[in-house]
């Protein structure tokens, strides 16, 4: 933290209710990425090694639907803030049963495996939408900083994105940790449930933040009754937003093609990094799971990068717009994408170096900072002020049909490298054609996000 002007302190110049919310989140993405990066594999895991020993379609498609459900909640969590509960105390209910659904799965049984992925994903659903709602409060009206907070906060979740996998994947899968177990009098197998546990340590931990901050938050994320007075005024405003709900509806759409495509990099190249892909760093062995940690690792170096060139560029007032920075965003999803061909069509001769799906996360990262912090902002900012939770929920309604048609794409890979090839060509060509479309209606969709009063 920095220091600013008098004896107040800032959070890298902004408020510390940021902090708060930052540190938060990066807990539960910590708890949500640990978990995601070995769903699948644990899913598809024989039952002899302590999986359910599902196919590797039925693992995908679980895959996806419980990546949709998790977003797909957001729409009522942001309903149940706005009309009775307020973001701040949403925000602590819903991680409360996020760690009780991590907890439960600690228990070696389908059933108990289904009942906390469904605890966690309602928790999300109060969580994930109303703390990306308190963010958007502490900027007031058209704050300059409010992009540049969000990339902040962005940066927050891929700390924890990052950190999960390795932690998680190595409790999970890591000989050592299967020896300890063994060591310990329990069974080496058992070591993916208490990975899961792991997960629900993480948001535990902050909840406990979250509640030590609280002095910092007192002035977001409360349910404040609508004064009388006013209500014309916001009919009023509503009418006049329709531009922003149209903008809002675009932008969505062009985040579900994104993100439908870098759903991939927990299924089909999870499953690619394990069975063609050499994971040997200096000849010591190391989890395949470690390569989602490579995502969240070029987020977190990269985004102050990107905060910073935004920054300069709005200076020299040649700072692309929203919608150009998604056109950009999907021209570097391309890039990224149709790397992953000759990475496949590689592997036919055999196992591939790690450093072409490196290489697909680094360009799919890139286009990822154009796009998620940038799109959150502008929803939290063109939302109408008595639907905010609704709004960002609606954003991640687009994460929850990206997450299940990305879980549907992935059932059609192969252990054979030929046919990852010609699924990644398509998607290559897809996001391609994205990048072209939105690049040619960015301005028109830029006069829609014009202010209403």
């Amino acid at each position: 933290m920095a220091a600013s002007s008098g004896k107040e302190r800032t959070f890298f110049g902004h408020p510390r209710a940021l902090g708060v919310l930052f540190s938060i989140e990066m807990c539960e993405r910590a708890s949500f990425y640990g978990m995601k990066a070995i769903l699948a594999l644990f899913l598809a895991t024989a039952v002899v090694d302590g999986g359910l020993g599902l196919s590797k379609g039925d693992a995908s498609a679980i895959y996806g639907w419980y990546g949709m459900a998790v977003y797909l909640t957001a729409i009522p969590g942001g309903l149940i803030a706005d009309r009775w509960l307020g973001a701040r105390r949403s925000v602590l209910i819903g991680g409360l049963v996020i760690a009780a659904g991590h907890f439960i799965m600690l228990l070696h049984s389908p059933f108990f495996v289904y009942a906390g992925l469904g605890l966690i994903a309602l928790g999300t659903g109060l969580l994930k939408p109303n703390i990306s709602t308190m963010v958007g409060e502490v900027y007031g009206g058209h704050d300059s900083r409010r992009e540049q907070g969000f990339t902040i906060f962005y940066m927050g979740i891929n700390i924890g994105a990052a950190l999960a996998p390795v932690v998680c994947g190595f409790i999970a899968q890591h000989p050592w940790s299967k020896a300890g177990l063994e060591w310990c009098g329990i069974d080496p197998t058992y070591s993916w449930h208490f990975a899961f546990a792991a997960a629900g340590v993480a948001m535990l931990a902050g909840l406990a933040q979250y509640w030590w901050g609280g002095r910092h938050i007192k002035h977001v994320g409360v349910l404040r009754k609508t004064d009388p007075a006013k209500v014309e005024v916001l009919a009023e405003e509503d009418k006049r937003s329709w531009g922003h709900y149209a903008a809002i509806g675009v932008l969505c759409f062009f985040s579900v093609l994104f993100f439908c495509i870098t759903e991939q990099g927990g299924s089909s190249l999870s499953f690619f990094a394990q069975e063609n892909t050499r994971t040997t760093i200096l000849g010591a062995e190391f989890p395949s799971t470690w390569f989602q940690a490579v995502n969240p690792i070029c987020v977190i170096v990269m985004s102050p990068l990107f905060a910073w060139l935004w920054l300069v560029l709005r200076r020299k007032e040649v700072e692309p717009s929203s919608p150009w920075k998604f056109a950009i965003g999907l021209v570097f999803l391309t890039l990224g994408t149709a790397l992953m061909v000759p990475a496949a069509y590689a592997a036919v001769e055999g196992k591939v170096s790690p450093l072409w799906l490196c290489g697909v996360y680094f360009l799919q990262v890139l286009g990822e900072l154009c796009i998620s912090p940038v799109g959150l902002s502008k929803v939290t900012e063109l939302a109408p002020r008595r639907y905010a939770g609704l709004a960002v929920g609606l954003w991640f309604l687009a994460s929850a049909l990206a997450a299940k048609l990305g879980g549907v794409l992935a059932g059609f890979s192969s252990e054979d490298p030929s046919v990852v090839a010609t699924l990644f060509t398509w998607l290559a060509v897809a996001a391609a054609v994205g990048a072209l479309i939105m690049a040619l209606s960015a301005p028109t969709v830029k006069k829609l996000m014009k202010p209403v009063f």
